[in-house]
This record gives C-alpha cells, sequence and structure tokens, in this order.
C-alpha cells in the first residue's frame, strides 16, 4: 500500500480510475475533461530553471549528529531512520529560512521571461493541475483557493506530481510497473527539474522548482518508497514501518512547506515546522495503513510492525484470518495512539504557517485523525469494515479547520527536534 501523501491531504483518499502512467495517454472522456497524461513534450519552455538541490548524492546525508541510534543485527550501533530523515528536514529548512521570512504576500517568487507561446501552454498546464486537484480532492482544492496565485498553483503541480507516482504501484498499470519503470520515472523527474519537461504536467512542475526553493530530494525518495513496495511487504519493526512513511507521505510536507510559506510573526525554528509537516505525513500515512489492514491483507500485504504484533500475541495468520479479538484491539489501541501522537506533534506546526494556507492543512488533519475515531467506533474492525469521514461530519469539520487557521502562530517557540 503506497500513498503519495500531500501535508495538505491524501491523492489516496478518493478512488482513482483510469489514470495512465508516463506516455499512456488518456482519451478524452464523454464529460470533455481533458486527460491527465499526453504524449505532448514541451522541448523548450522559454526559461530558465533552477535546480535547488542540497544534495550532491543520495549518500551523502550529514550522520554526525545522532538524535538517535539503533543497534543492527551485527551488534553494532547505526543510524535510525528517524534520525537519517532528520537529517533531511534540517537541510530542507535550511534552504528555505531566508525566503520565508519575506512578508507572506511576497514569496521571493523569481521572474522569469517566458516567450508568449509558451505562456498559454503553462497556463494550461497549471489549469490542468487544477482540474485533477479539484477532481480528486475537493476538501484540498476549495482550501487552495484561499492562496495567493502562484502558491496555489505550485501546490497544485506538487499534487498532481505525487499522485502520478502514487499511481505507478496502486494504479491500473500497477502489475506492468518494474523498477526500470521507476527509474525512467526518476529521470524524468531529474529531467523536470532541469528544465527539461517531458509533458505539460512535467512542466508545471518544472516552473514551480524554478520559482520556489523546492528541493528535488523528498521527490526522490518518494520514488524510494515506490521501489519499496514493488520489492516489501512486510516491516520488521517501526523503525522500518517510520522510513516507509517517510518515504510515502512524509516527503510531501518537505515539498510543500516553501510553497506553504511560514508566516512571518512566526517564531518557530523553520526546522520545527519542517518536523511538524513531516509528523503530519507519517500520521496520515499511519492512519491509512490502519484503516486499509484488511483491504492490504487481501493483496498479501502486512503494513504493521512484526515485533509488535509478536509482543501482543499475534502473527501474520491472525490478520489474514480477518477476525477481531481481544489481542487485536488490545494491539489496534497501542497503534492508533501512536498515530494521534503524530497527529499532536503537527498541530502546533500548522499554526506556523502562513495564515492563507492554513485551512486546506488544518482540514486534512482533523478530517485524517476522524478516521482513526472510526476505527474505534467500528470495534476495530478494520478487517471487513472501512472506516471513513461522513459527509455530515466533513460538512462540520471544515468551519472548524476555518476557525483554527486564524489563529495566529504562538509566541511559545516549537522544539527543532
Amino acid at each position: 500500500m503506497s500513498a503519495a501523501m500531500m501535508w495538505v491531504v491524501s491523492p489516496n483518499s478518493e478512488v482513482c480510475n483510469q489514470l495512465g502512467f508516463l506516455e499512456t495517454t488518456r482519451t478524452t472522456d464523454s464529460s470533455n475533461k481533458k486527460g491527465l497524461f499526453r504524449n505532448e513534450r514541451l522541448k523548450n519552455v522559454g526559461r530558465k530553471h533552477r535546480c535547488y538541490s542540497v544534495f550532491n548524492k543520495v549518500g551523502s546525508r550529514r550522520t554526525s549528529v545522532a538524535r538517535r541510534v539503533v543497534a543492527n543485527p551485527s551488534g553494532n550501533l547505526a543510524i535510525s531512520s528517524e534520525q537519517l530523515v532528520y537529517d533531511v528536514v534540517l537541510k530542507q529548512a535550511a534552504l528555505v529560512k531566508k525566503q520565508m521570512r519575506s512578508r507572506e504576500e511576497d514569496v521571493d517568487v523569481k521572474p522569469e521571461i517566458v516567450l508568449p507561446g509558451n505562456l498559454g501552454l503553462l497556463n494550461e498546464a497549471y489549469d490542468r493541475c487544477g482540474e485533477v486537484c479539484a477532481e480528486y480532492a475537493k476538501t484540498f482544492y476549495l482550501g487552495t483557493l484561499l492562496m495567493t496565485p502562484e502558491r496555489r498553483k505550485a501546490i497544485w503541480a506538487i499534487y498532481v506530481w505525487c499522485r502520478r507516482t502514487d499511481e505507478l504501484v496502486d494504479g491500473p498499470n500497477a502489475s506492468h510497473i518494474t523498477p526500470k519503470a521507476l527509474d525512467r520515472w526518476e529521470s524524468r523527474l531529474e529531467d523536470l527539474f532541469n528544465g527539461r519537461p517531458f509533458d505539460m504536467l512535467d512542466a508545471a512542475l518544472s516552473d514551480t522548482v524554478s520559482k520556489f526553493p523546492v528541493d528535488i530530494q523528498p521527490f526522490k525518495d518518494m520514488i524510494d518508497g515506490m521501489r519499496m513496495d514493488l520489492r516489501k511487504s512486510r516491516y520488521e519493526n517501526f523503525d522500518e514501518l517510520y522510513l516507509y512513511c517517510y518515504y510515502v507521505a512524509g516527503t510531501v510536507g518537505l515539498m510543500s512547506v516553501p510553497i506553504m510559506g511560514i508566516a512571518p510573526e512566526s517564531n518557530a525554528p523553520t526546522e520545527s515546522v519542517y518536523n511538524a509537516a513531516l509528523a503530519l505525513g507519517i500520521a496520515n500515512q499511519l492512519t491509512n495503513i490502519l484503516r486499509d489492514v484488511g483491504e492490504d491483507a487481501r493483496r498479501g500485504r502486512v503494513y504493521l510492525p512484526q515485533d509488535e504484533l509478536a509482543q501482543a500475541g499475534l502473527s501474520d495468520e491472525d490478520i489474514f484470518a480477518m477476525k477481531v479479538t481481544d489481542k487485536w484491539r488490545f494491539f489496534m489501541k497501542k497503534q492508533i495512539h501512536r498515530a494521534r501522537t503524530f497527529f499532536d506533534q503537527a498541530e502546533e506546526g500548522v499554526t506556523q504557517l502562513s495564515s492563507a494556507s492554513r485551512w486546506p492543512v488544518w482540514a486534512s488533519l482533523l478530517l485524517y485523525r476522524q478516521i482513526l475515531d472510526e476505527i474505534e467506533a467500528n470495534d476495530y474492525n478494520n478487517f471487513t469494515k472501512r472506516a471513513y469521514v461522513s459527509k455530515p461530519k466533513k460538512i462540520v469539520a471544515l468551519p472548524v479547520a476555518y476557525a483554527k487557521s486564524l489563529v495566529p502562530p504562538s509566541s511559545r517557540k516549537l522544539a527543532s527536534n
């Protein structure tokens, strides 16, 4: 189960039907909607794109300050997944510290010279991204309308790239996806970061990363999460699961913070806001996992820590039997508590965002958190019952989220780790 989770919404939260992959063309349907994937190659979009990468290579992550270490099977100490991810957080935060301290409406967008013909194609690309967002993430889309136009378009572009990436392993063509296909997708990513988009939707993201201090590493890490889905269906402990959750969900928080912007009046360290974004991604993905236990089991997958299952007296066989027992209830209570802890970590960071960006994030947090309540209401039966938030509850949550979005950043500084 992979989920290319937006910090603000899950692209997997609504059913996606018949989205193609890479060069696949989606034909126009009866409603006259434009296809998500096109064969159009934009050879030149009339602008010089910059790649704000702070990694020379994936293996260059700093590990000199170990906040947490674990023992590997050989008995030696190794850096935990949490520390590896935190190193990425620090580098992303360093990238935007200066840019994100400007005035709310001044997002330090870099002016570019655009040829008139290509400007029309670029606007069409962003419009299409907005259409996809409106179709598959309605609540999130409404929230983005409160953002400034540049931020709104940029978030749409990131959303669509994440959705397309997730579709590689969870979409209708997932059975045909190979590691080489993911390698090609990563190559396309590198091209668009260097100003060479393959199609119009790539062009929207390419334009976005040229204007905002967005680094390529979280995007590459998300693709690594898709690779993990191809080769791995069990997770020995939470450290392994945490890394997976970062790859497929936490990464989007790191992608989104430079776009969302940090409130000028915020006193929080930049890295603490990134940590909050990461925590919300982890919380959302853990919630997805707990909601989809039965669905994943029918696909032969178990996204639960094997050692914690064993400690509760459970095994894969108990999951495949799909029976709710006292042992299962006890196990689920602990898993839900962990997910809520990550939501708690995320909450205060949301208030540090620019005012125009808070509503969609709060809406996502409140709605996803309610899924955990629904699992409990179903007596922890996530084998044959799918927990979901009803429309009336969603309607109630939206004004609550909006009210929370009006609360300015607290004067108390957030912890940076």
